[in-house]
C-alpha cells in the first residue's frame, strides 16, 4: 500500500500540516524530503531503513556524501534535497540568534551548535561571539583536535572575542565518538576560561558539548562554573 492509499491522519505530510511538526517521528519527517521511496518501499520505509543503517537521523545526517550514496533508492536529486533541509534549519537558527531571539531558549542554542559541529569527525572547538543584546556577531571553530582531544589556547579565545568586540561568549566543543558528558579537563578548560573572561569583564554565557547522539549545556545543567 502507497502513501497516497494511508488514512489522511497517517499521511505525513497531511499529518504535519494538522498536527504540527512535533507530531511526526524523524522517519516521517524525512520522508517529506525524500518524496518518494523505490519499487519496494514507500517513502517512510526508506526513510526508516536510512535512520536504522545509520544508526539515528543526526548520524544520517552527518555521515560522507558517497557513504549516503552508495545506499539503495538515494540518488543524488534525494541525496541534494536532504542537505538542503539541514542547510534550511541551520540558515533559520543563525537569522534567530543574530537576532538575539535564541538566547533564551536554550534549546533552539544546542540546536544551531549542533548543526555546526555534528558533522565534524574530529575534535573542534567553537567560540559564539555575542554582543549585549546577546546577538550573535560571529560564530567559529577556532582549534581543531583528534579523535578525542582538542588543545585550547585561552589567550587565543580572549583575542578572538575583542577583535569583534563581543561582550559575551558562547564555547562549544565536540565529542564525535561518545556522548556529551564532559570530562576532567572540559571541567577545568570551562573553569580558566570563566575566570579568564572575568578578568577582562567578558562574560561566558555558556559550554556546550555536542555528542554523538546527544548535547549538554553546562549553564542549564548548573555545571560549576555555572551552578
Amino acid at each position: 500500500m502507497g502513501i497516497k492509499d494511508w488514512h489522511e491522519d497517517d499521511r505525513p505530510r497531511e499529518k504535519l500540516l494538522k498536527f504540527g511538526a512535533a507530531h511526526l517521528s524523524d522517519a516521517e519527517i524525512l520522508a517529506i524530503f525524500l518524496r518518494t521511496g523505490t519499487q519496494s518501499q514507500s517513502a517512510i520505509e526508506l526513510a526508516r531503513h536510512l535512520i536504522d543503517k545509520f544508526g539515528s537521523l543526526a548520524e544520517l545526517l552527518a555521515a560522507p556524501q558517497e557513504t549516503v550514496l552508495a545506499c539503495h533508492g538515494i540518488g543524488p536529486a534525494k541525496y541534494a534535497q536532504i542537505l538542503a533541509s539541514l542547510e534550511m534549519g541551520t540558515r533559520y537558527l543563525d537569522s534567530q540568534l543574530k537576532t538575539g531571539h535564541a538566547l533564551g531558549r536554550s534549546q533552539m542554542v544546542k540546536d544551531y551548535i549542533s548543526t555546526q559541529l555534528r558533522g565534524e569527525h574530529r575534535e573542534v572547538f567553537a567560540v559564539l561571539c555575542l554582543d549585549n543584546a546577546l546577538n550573535l556577531i560571529n560564530f567559529e571553530i577556532l582549534f581543531t583536535g583528534g579523535i578525542s582531544s582538542c588543545s585550547v589556547c585561552i589567550k587565543h579565545v580572549l583575542r578572538h572575542a575583542l577583535s569583534h568586540a563581543s561582550s559575551q561568549l558562547i564555547v562549544a566543543h565536540n565529542h564525535p565518538h561518545t556522548n556529551a558528558t564532559p570530562s576532567t579537563a572540559d571541567n577545568l578548560l570551562t573553569y580558566e576560561l570563566k575566570k579568564a573572561c572575568d578578568l577582562i569583564d567578558l562574560s561566558l554565557v555558556d559550554h556546550i558539548i555536542v555528542g554523538r547522539n546527544d548535547t549538554l549545556s553546562y549553564a542549564e545543567s548548573c555545571l560549576p562554573p555555572f551552578g
